[in-house]
């Protein structure tokens, strides 16, 4: 059994991550302030004898023994890293100092959740973890890309200067069941829209391509990462190498929800990226082998399921702080 603190625990990734850490016989700390995370993601964990749950906010520094620590704490959707730019800055900045200082203490081996956005709107396609990006350092999404790119250059230079063991994985756009159903990311959008029979709305033309990972993919790359060779420190792209344009994603989730939803064309935002699609050679390599396993088409129809429950009992409203 290892003794596991998760910080942003009670989020999306974060609270699938406990259940299944949990599953494998470990020990486990949850850790969030709810911003964005919600107690609901989590309240059938709280009966379980190695579960805990602690409100606090990473800005601020934390102490506890443990074996391993996954850093997920960060607002990462627009609509909620944009509400507040510089709360967002400093998660990733000053979270990541806080339990790099804490890792550093107690010799824990420690994860960072990076992502896809340090590549920004890329020049090659698909991104290798050797591409450094085209990142827009005064834009609109700044706040949560640079918050990662310096939290990385912090992952790496306490790894050198300090000799913290550290991970670093680079998520790509990844959805499933307990994404915040106000949080603005395509997913979660067009099943809300579809669901209601709203118009989907699409931002520019619809063909910016994404790839799209479903959230179990994700947590095997994770802890296959976590306990790979101490040697590999990352970073590696763990994403669905699937590539869909806009469109098609909500033309599926139309299909597969049989709605009445209509798309409606919206201008494109600033810094958008119009593609976006990892290149996993080095996750392979390094992770055992490591893939996707499951298809767009069956990761959407789970998601889709919960995102009826929450209409249907009348959840949406007093889920998370937006």
């Amino acid at each position: 059994m290892n003794k596991i603190l998760i910080t942003g625990g009670a989020g999306f990734i974060g609270s699938h991550l406990c259940e299944r850490l949990l599953n494998e016989g470990n020990e486990v700390i949850c850790l969030d302030n709810y911003f964005t995370g919600s107690k609901r993601n989590v309240v059938h964990l709280l009966d379980h004898p190695f579960f805990e749950i602690v409100r606090h906010d990473v800005t601020m520094p934390y102490f506890v023994e443990v074996d391993q620590i996954y850093n997920l704490a960060c607002p990462a959707s627009p609509i909620h890293y944009q509400y507040n730019p510089i709360k967002t800055v400093k998660t990733s900045v000053l979270g990541a100092v806080n339990m790099l200082g804490l890792a550093k203490r107690i010799r824990a081996r420690i994860l960072q959740a990076s992502t896809s956005e340090v590549y920004g709107d890329p020049e090659i396609h698909p991104q290798p973890e050797s591409y450094w990006g085209h990142v827009n350092p005064i834009g609109q999404r700044s706040c949560y890309d640079e918050g990662k790119r310096c939290a990385e250059t912090l992952f790496l230079n306490y790894h050198q200067q300090n000799d913290v063991r550290i991970k670093i994985i680079r998520i790509f756009n990844t959805y499933g069941p307990h994404m915040h159903p106000q949080d603005g990311r395509v997913v979660s959008n067009f099943i809300m829209q579809t669901l209601r029979n709203e118009n989907i709305t699409i931002y520019g033309d619809g063909n910016q391509t994404r790839s799209f990972q479903y959230v179990d993919d994700l947590l095997e790359g994770m802890t296959r990462m976590m306990n790979s060779r101490e040697e590999f420190t990352g970073p590696v792209n763990i994403g669905n190498p699937g590539e869909f344009t806009i469109k098609e994603l909500a033309e599926k989730i139309i299909d597969l929800t049989g709605s009445k939803s209509k798309l409606e064309f919206l201008p494109l935002p600033q810094d958008d990226p119009t593609q976006r699609k990892p290149d996993i050679t080095l996750a392979k390599k390094e992770l055992d082998n490591w893939e996707p396993k499951i298809q767009l088409q069956e990761g959407l129809k789970k998601t889709i399921h919960y995102f009826d429950d929450l209409l249907k009992n009348n959840l949406v409203g007093s889920y998370g702080r937006k």
